[in-house]
């Protein structure tokens, strides 16, 4: 009769076994459904609006060049640079207006007659004080040399590639250096000064050589 009994207490077993681990599961359940209220979205919102009031880095960042002896960096900083055409005002009004103006010296026992463009404020050789003397137009002059500007350096502004061109003028003491709008140039090319009257740029950039053809 015991022997009879063995499967019986083997089946109880299991089945104990079994109500037991049915028991672990339901508890299992029931504590990630307790859990399952628990939620940490409020605390990212709150992280979220915490990030969007924080001040903020917005400027580049600095490169190191070096570290030894001492530490130097690049500093990339724009800033506004305050400057006066003193003396030489009258040029860039004359580029606005449409005149090219020269300077030429006022003592007469100066040896030097001729006219200045870039215009100089007092005479290069006997520093007496320039007069203004403006050109008659049209401007035309004659390509002295030239030379194309593919890799302009910073601060250029005008569009690459271009030609830069010294032009001469008859009864000047210089070779004035300027840009060429349009077209090829050559030694001894016939060009026409031009200028920038509409939106001018008050600079240097507000006249330049065109082609010129009769």
């Amino acid at each position: 009769m015991a022997e009879k009994k063995a499967p019986i207490k083997k089946k109880e077993e299991a089945k104990g076994k079994a109500q037991a681990l049915k028991k672990v599961q339901i508890k299992k359940s029931v504590q990630i459904k307790r859990e399952a209220p628990k939620k940490k979205a409020p605390m990212k919102k709150r992280t979220e609006l915490k990030e969007k009031g924080q001040i903020k880095f917005i400027g580049q960042v600095t490169k190191i060049r070096q570290t030894e002896p001492a530490t130097v960096i690049e500093w990339p900083r724009a800033i506004t640079h305050i400057h006066t055409y003193g003396m030489l005002s009258p040029f860039f009004k004359g580029l606005r207006e449409g005149r090219l103006m020269a300077t030429r010296c006022s003592n007469e026992k100066c040896s030097e007659k001729r006219l200045w463009i870039p215009p100089r404020a007092h005479c290069p050789d006997c520093h007496a004080e320039m007069v203004w003397q403006a050109l008659s137009n049209p401007v035309i002059g004659k390509i002295h040399t030239f030379t194309e500007v593919v890799y302009a350096g910073t601060g250029i502004e005008l569009s690459t590639p271009y030609w830069q061109v010294d032009v001469e003028l008859p009864g000047l003491a210089t070779i004035p250096k300027s840009y060429l709008l349009y077209g090829k140039p050559y030694i001894g090319m016939k060009v026409k000064a031009e200028f920038r009257t509409k939106k001018p740029t008050n600079t240097v950039l507000d006249y330049y050589w065109v082609p010129y053809e009769k």
